[in-house]
């Protein structure tokens, strides 16, 4: 076992919820790990529908950073596999979880994606709480046994290296991407509307 692996693991022993972890705990936890994911696509939705051009910018190029960095995570365990913790029998494990590999993990990707993106584009106090969020997503994550504290840490280097990646792309097209987009929601806006006014003209 390497330096760097046994590390890994120490850290997760300390950080894992033992049998006599209070019952609140373990509950607040889950909710964590589990549920506060539906936040992120709630929050890119919320700045497309009230924001100005410049949110809405930030928010599609936040959601392509995302997208290319859960893309990068995908590729990554096609050619690397880390059993997650239960598998190699080590703590204790307080979710269910598919034994595919932990590295990195989608949560904590997905987090520091989104929170990075738009911390970087001037959305400094949304992107700030997001990574906040994410911490506690990675927090839980490791308490409830179903991560290593580095499969957190490489989720923020695919996040770091995905938003590099983006941020040429972004400079260069981002204005037409998201002029195209907002077109398109126009549209379907309109569309969807067009039931409505005919339902109150009969009425």
């Amino acid at each position: 076992m390497s330096e760097i692996e046994a590390l890994n693991r120490a850290l997760f022993l300390k950080m894992n919820a033992s049998p006599g972890a209070p019952q609140w705990l373990i509950d607040f936890a889950t909710l964590v790990a589990d549920d506060l994911i539906y936040l992120v696509p709630l929050l890119l939705i919320a700045l497309w529908i009230r924001g100005q051009e410049e949110r809405r910018s930030s928010a599609c190029r936040a959601a392509l950073v995302t997208l290319v960095a859960l893309s990068a995570s995908q590729i990554i365990l096609l050619f690397w596999q880390h059993p997650r913790p239960d598998v190699i029998g080590l703590g204790h494990t307080w979710i269910s979880h598919a034994a595919d590999s932990s590295f990195p993990s989608d949560h904590a990707t997905v987090f520091v994606s989104v929170g990075l993106a738009l911390f970087l584009d001037g959305s400094a106090v949304i992107g700030g709480a997001t990574l906040v969020v994410g911490v506690l997503v990675a927090w839980a994550r490791i308490l409830l046994g179903v991560h290593f504290p580095l499969d957190m840490l490489g989720s923020i280097g695919v996040a770091i290296v995905s938003y590099l990646m983006v941020l040429p792309l972004w400079r260069l097209a981002g204005k037409t991407i998201t002029r195209a987009l907002q077109q398109v929601y126009r549209v379907v806006i309109a569309t969807l509307s067009i039931p409505i006014e005919a339902r109150r003209g009969r009425n």
